[in-house]
């Protein structure tokens, strides 16, 4: 007997050992400049989205006008298009100073602050077309920005360490998403919008200060300096190869059908999460504090965990955990329905989602990271991401059609089975994988 309990404590502390080991790789420098791009990165985004309607709204803009306006965010869905351009052109001095990464993104993030600062500087209600042009910038210039930084956590992470920087990077994320979007719209009431986007203007300086801070990442780099190659050459080096490299891969077409698919059942529930909340008869208070606030939270505790699940038992793995559990808590919005208004079901709801959404994304994240051939990081990235950005909203845009149709319990439980095809996909590609490949960052 006192030998058993022996080997159970011996099995215990090497468990713990192992998780130890897992979370470790969160104490590593890199993440924190990581995560502080992130925050620069996701920043700018409600800027030309939620932030932008409700200015517009509060100046007197009329509801079609508003729903225009979210044209301006076009170039998150076509990055791909200029995303060779950042990968493969040197820059005149500033490349050869601060490196091809970290050249780029300090071009492109003090662009970024110009164009923050002079939609502050315009006035929507007389003449919205100049509101809309800085926008668009603005827009432009994150998109960019976003590749920049995607690029950057990819080359400086060892393959292990994908699912700690998608946890860092998704974190920095959505507290410049938090900032952006609740902090500016309740500083409005006190002070004016030119002073609100001089100020988050000055918050692009905390991804600035990361980039110098940061080490430029160690890979080949295949750039064109303008005469070492023809234009014709630099043609087939950046804009071909990357989609040739990836078309040769086994399994492509099934890799960009999960990608496309993975968060379906996520999609269409969350197009009308909203109008769930209030059909129900949730106030904006109770709809603002747990959807918001605690949501939040239970979102950052996903994607660490998410993080941490890739590092300990490989992408794979915490892909198809997330992938159920994503599937599985959407039963919890049926059961909300059934239940009707009650706050305590609703932060259940709504924490076990965040939790679970914020697990697959981090997981998500690792495995488009791990797709990414290190000649073509940046353009290959772009190319995922704006297949799911345009996949997601053309894929959501059938949930309020589903929802009329159906009553919400009904809904919900469908949005539970339209996540199958997308875990069908992902048991397919685990059994297309490499030996060893799926337990990539378990050891």
């Amino acid at each position: 007997m006192p030998a058993e309990r022996a080997d159970d404590r011996t099995r215990v502390r090497g468990r713990l050992r192992t998780w130890g080991r897992a979370l470790s790789v969160y104490r590593d420098r890199r993440f924190v400049y990581i995560l502080l791009m992130g925050f620069s990165s996701g920043l700018p985004l409600l800027l030309t989205l939620s932030t932008l309607s409700y200015w517009l709204a509060t100046v007197g803009i009329d509801k079609t006008a508003i729903g225009l306006f979210a044209l301006v965010g076009l170039p998150y869905s076509f990055k791909f298009l200029w995303a060779p351009v950042i990968d493969h052109v040197a820059l005149p001095f500033v490349t050869r100073r601060f490196g091809r990464r970290r050249g780029w993104a300090l071009v492109i993030q003090a662009a970024l602050i110009g164009g923050i600062l002079l939609m502050g500087l315009t006035d929507p209600a007389r003449d919205p077309w100049t509101t809309a042009l800085a926008a668009f910038v603005i827009a432009f210039f994150s998109a960019s920005q976003d590749i920049v930084v995607d690029a950057y956590r990819i080359e400086i992470l060892a393959e292990h360490e994908q699912g700690a920087g998608a946890a860092a990077t998704q974190t920095g994320y959505r507290f410049g998403l938090l900032l952006a979007g609740a902090g500016a719209v309740a500083l409005s009431d006190f002070v004016g919008w030119p002073v609100i986007f001089a100020a988050l203007a000055a918050c692009v300086l905390v991804g600035v200060a990361a980039v110098l801070l940061a080490p430029e990442p160690q890979v080949a780099e295949r750039v064109w300096h303008g005469a070492a190659d023809s234009p014709r050459d630099w043609l087939d080096n950046a804009v071909v190869a990357p989609f040739r490299d990836f078309l040769t891969r086994p399994g492509w077409l099934v890799i960009l059908a999960f990608v496309l698919l993975y968060k379906f059942g996520d999609a269409i529930g969350g197009v009308m999460a909203n109008p769930f909340y209030v059909a129900l008869g949730f106030t904006g208070v109770e709809i603002a504090s747990v959807t918001k606030i605690f949501g939040m939270v239970a979102t950052l505790a996903g994607i660490l965990a998410g993080g941490v699940l890739v590092a300990r038992y490989g992408i794979f793995t915490a892909l198809l955990v997330g992938g159920i559990l994503q599937a599985a808590t959407n039963l919890l919005f049926a059961l909300q329905a059934m239940v009707g208004n009650d706050v305590a079901v609703l932060a259940l709801t709504i924490g076990a989602d965040n939790f679970t959404g914020g697990l697959g994304s981090a997981a998500f994240v690792a495995y488009l990271s791990s797709l990414c051939s290190a000649a073509f990081t940046g353009t290959q990235y772009a190319l995922l991401t704006s297949l799911m950005a345009a996949g997601r909203t053309l894929l959501s845009s059938g949930g309020g059609w589903l929802a009329d149709q159906t009553d919400w319990v009904t809904f919900f439980v469908l949005t539970t089975g339209l996540a199958a095809p997308g875990l069908l996909l992902l048991l397919w590609l685990m059994r297309l994988a490499p030996v060893g490949l799926a337990e990539k960052g378990g050891s």
